[in-house]
């Protein structure tokens, strides 16, 4: 079943792949399936459901898959940090920013420290952290500078680690320059408006 929803989420059917994911699922749950294999599913559904739009559905799969990965595996263990990662993605689609942030404050170390500063799974955390501090409306003057430099920072070490053209490397590219760019607009002066 898995290779039957993968080969149609490559051909973009996604609503078809949906249909073969939840079946598998149900079919698991059915047969008594490995936790590992339903998490494993259950991460293909929350991924279908952002492609398909229904973020509240997603969020809810990927925080279940996030706690079931931990509980199986602890949280340094590769699935469970890109689950986390999954989870924090889900957090800012709803625009859940303080829970993102807190989210990836605890996990950004643990990624550091399992997978290395230099990991793509560690440089996606870092980069949907500063997207959350820059995106949030509540967001401080000094929250948006700590999102550029931090992606300044990333955007170095990206290219030397990955190379310019490397999508790790030209994504923090973009999202540095959106970051810029929020920073230039809460730091330019109100424009008055001139009445005689």
């Amino acid at each position: 079943m898995r290779v039957l929803g993968n080969s149609l989420c490559d051909t973009k059917l996604y609503a078809d792949a949906l249909s073969v994911y939840e079946a598998e699922f149900s079919t698991l749950r059915r047969v008594g399936g490995s936790e590992e294999a339903m998490l494993g599913v259950q991460g293909n559904l929350a991924t279908l459901y952002h492609m398909l739009g229904d973020h509240v559905r997603a969020l809810q799969l990927d925080r279940d898959a996030y706690f079931g990965y931990v509980k199986i595996h602890g949280e340094e263990e590769k699935d469970s940090l890109v689950a986390a990662f999954n989870y924090t993605v889900a957090l800012h689609n709803l625009k859940q920013f303080e829970e993102a942030k807190l989210l990836l404050r605890k996990t950004m170390p643990v990624a550091r420290r399992a997978l290395g500063n230099s990991n793509e799974i560690t440089f996606a955390m870092k980069k949907i952290y500063a997207e959350a501090l820059y995106n949030d409306p509540a967001a401080t003057l000094d929250d948006i500078r700590e999102a550029v430099t931090m992606l300044e920072d990333m955007e170095r070490i990206a290219r030397r680690v990955f190379g310019v053209a490397h999508p790790t490397a030209a994504g923090i590219g973009i999202t540095l320059r959106e970051a810029r760019a929020a920073l230039r607009a809460r730091e330019a002066p109100p424009s008055s408006s001139g009445g005689a």
